[in-house]
């Protein structure tokens, strides 16, 4: 018998359990290679041409490369030790570690860059594509067309390679440290089984799961004003990471075996087949697998949390375009204001105008606004604020006593939390005048040159105009005056702007356009979240493989038991109803938790990143879920064959 007979007859024998392997590898090459072409395609100039733009690109990569290292090491781990009787028997015939090795070299040569250069055609097929979707996204306009980049086809195969070696010196190791019998005995010592639920497991059962809960607590009073300093700040964040990320490993190490043993005990120990089969398996395997699952569930909360938050970005950008920029364009200068409108007109393109005079003034709002992160002495609730007329705001008519606060977003209401009924005191040079508070509205009628994210005050003219002769005028803003442009025709609303951009008047940075605002936000954040996403989806893929890797090692180990079942009489249906349950809870828990992290991470500090938390957070919670629950059905399916072949 030949090596190369050998060599050939394991590809052929390993072929059905190395499929999954080999699509995540060519998927992960697929992943890098399209992501690298990204960094080198011309087209991509105008989003890297921004530092963050690059910084993005190239950090995403290196933790792509990152990812994808740590998935095919780990995963050749548990392949490696799969074939350590066969590396035995080999050694029992007369073959040499050397030899053996080698053998094995070539096995893994044939397979990774086999499947390699696999995924770097399928990455430059999909890399127009991709990028068609990275410059929709961002609102990019420019023409995406199908490159191949030597650059990033050398950039890859280093990296590969790298990783190639790091696997054979692995399995170099792995081969020196291990005697023949030790390798007949790998893989019944890779499972931790344990039969009985001990008192110190209960206790630390219970502590992983009030550590979490502290976590969860102290995250819902992040930003409440319990931690009013900085360095207060820093430690709960890093008190919640330390929190959460202990109590889920002792979670695992615990908690789940002492749920179901509660579950056990309930039923006085008579289970149905289908606790057996999911029950009893979960209990004496999770605690083994604790670290393992830790981190996975750490990732992927990080995943979807990053994810959460990059898309709230994306998803507020439009409205948070509108709160800075009321209008459709915005100019704090009158001659700058002229000048486009005379644009405008030999333009053909119509148009109407809003003129709001600001006046600022110092208000005393010690009765209605609480400082979260300051000290209730008086002087922190003197705030400098911008006044407007009642006659400016259409369809609203106050009295001389009594106020409307508009426009406010989440970050200064969580920070400075504003009551909706009570009294101010505005202050002049010399006399001050109090308001009752009748309202408080969400919409901003000036732009954030005049607001800072603080609310305006409107007020009755004649109050205004009281105002307006005591003001002071060190603190009055070089512009008085807000000028606001709205196109009668929308469709003419590119034609503006491009009129706006000819001439130049965003170089003042108070002359704002609002659909520029907005695309500005987009890009920005569409490329975060455009990274984020392909790091996501990589690690989805990786973890998903690793947890579908460690049921096929359990399902091959339990294939006795199986048989037994059988031949008691139990049919595959019944079998298999227990499997589902089981998978439910495998995938699931760490799924389930990682959720919950997320959960309560993004809505600690949502309103930083956005004005909308819900829709968007909800949206990559179940894209997340549906695409991890596909490895839980391969699952299925392999335990589904795996009791088809036990009798």
């Amino acid at each position: 018998m030949s090596i190369n007979y050998i060599i050939l007859r394991n590809l052929k024998k390993n072929a059905k359990n190395y499929y999954l392997y080999v699509f995540a590898l060519i998927f992960s090459v697929a992943l890098y290679f399209a992501f690298v072409t990204l960094q080198y395609d011309p087209a991509m100039d105008e989003i890297k041409g921004s530092i963050k733009g690059g910084a993005a690109m190239r950090a995403g990569s290196v933790l792509l490369v990152v990812i994808v290292s740590v998935f095919l090491l780990y995963a050749n781990n548990l392949f490696i030790k799969r074939r350590s009787k066969e590396i035995g028997l080999f050694q029992l015939i007369g073959l040499t570690k050397n030899r053996i090795f080698r053998i094995l070299t070539a096995e893994n040569f044939i397979l990774y860059f086999g499947s390699m250069l696999v995924g770097m055609f399928v990455g430059f097929s999909f890399s127009k594509l991709i990028i068609m979707i990275l410059f929709k996204i961002t609102g990019v306009e420019s023409g995406a067309a199908l490159r191949f980049s030597t650059q990033a086809f050398i950039q890859t195969l280093i990296i590969f390679l790298a990783i190639y070696a790091l696997i054979m010196l692995m399995n170099y190791a792995f081969m020196k440290r291990q005697s023949i019998l030790s390798l007949f005995r790998v893989l019944s010592s890779t499972e931790e089984k344990v039969k009985k639920v001990s008192m110190w497991e209960m206790i630390l059962g219970i502590i992983g799961l009030a550590l979490i809960a502290l976590g969860y607590y102290i995250s819902t009073r992040l930003f409440s004003g319990d931690f009013v300093e900085m360095i207060q700040l820093f430690l709960a964040m890093v008190g919640i990471l330390g929190s959460v990320i202990l109590g889920t490993y002792l979670f695992y190490k615990g908690s789940v075996r002492f749920i179901f043993y509660l579950i056990r005990r309930k039923k006085d120990g008579y289970l149905n087949i289908n606790e057996v089969l999911s029950l009893s398996s979960i209990m004496f395997r999770m605690k083994s697998n604790a670290l393992l699952l830790t981190i996975i569930t750490t990732v992927s909360a990080l995943a979807i949390g990053l994810l959460s938050l990059s898309y709230i970005a994306y998803y507020s950008a439009e409205r948070s375009g509108k709160n800075d920029v009321p209008n459709d364009f915005a100019f704090t200068v009158q001659a700058d204001a002229d000048k486009f409108k005379a644009a405008l007109t030999s333009g053909g393109i119509p148009f109407q105008e809003t003129f709001i005079e600001v006046l600022q003034v110092k208000g005393d709002f010690g009765q209605v606004i609480e400082n979260r992160f300051g000290n209730d002495a008086s002087d922190t609730k003197i705030i400098s604020v911008s006044v407007i007329s009642d006659a400016s705001v259409d369809q609203l008519d106050l009295s001389e006593g009594e106020t409307l606060l508009r426009g406010y977003n989440d970050v200064m209401q969580n920070f400075l939390a504003i009551q909706d009924s009570g009294e101010i005191q505005l202050m002049g040079r010399e006399n001050s005048v109090p308001l009752q508070i009748r309202a408080f509205e969400r919409q901003y009628p000036v732009s954030w040159h005049y607001t800072g994210g603080f609310p305006i005050v409107v007020v009755d003219q004649s109050v205004f105009e009281r105002l307006k002769q005591d003001a002071d005028p060190k603190i009055q803003k070089d512009s008085p005056a807000y000028i606001g442009i709205n196109i009668a025709n929308p469709t003419k609303l590119e034609e503006a702007n491009a009129v706006f951009e000819e001439l130049a008047l965003d170089q003042n940075q108070a002359n704002e356009s609002q659909l520029g605002v907005i695309r500005n936000q987009k890009q920005t954040m569409g490329l975060i979240m455009f990274v984020v996403g392909f790091l996501g989806l990589t690690f989805l893929m990786t973890s998903g493989c690793i947890l579908y890797f460690k049921q096929m090692d359990e399902s091959e180990e339990e294939k006795p038991n199986y048989t037994i079942l059988r031949k008691l009489g139990f049919t595959q249906g019944d079998l298999l109803k227990g499997i589902q349950a089981k998978q439910l809870f495998n995938f699931g828990i760490p799924l389930l938790v990682g959720l919950l992290h997320s959960y309560f991470a993004v809505k600690s500090g949502w309103f930083l990143f956005g004005t909308e938390l819900w829709t968007p957070m909800i949206l990559v919670m179940l894209l997340y879920t549906a695409l991890y629950s596909i490895f839980a059905i391969l699952s299925v399916l392999y335990y589904k064959r795996v009791i088809r072949e036990s009798l």
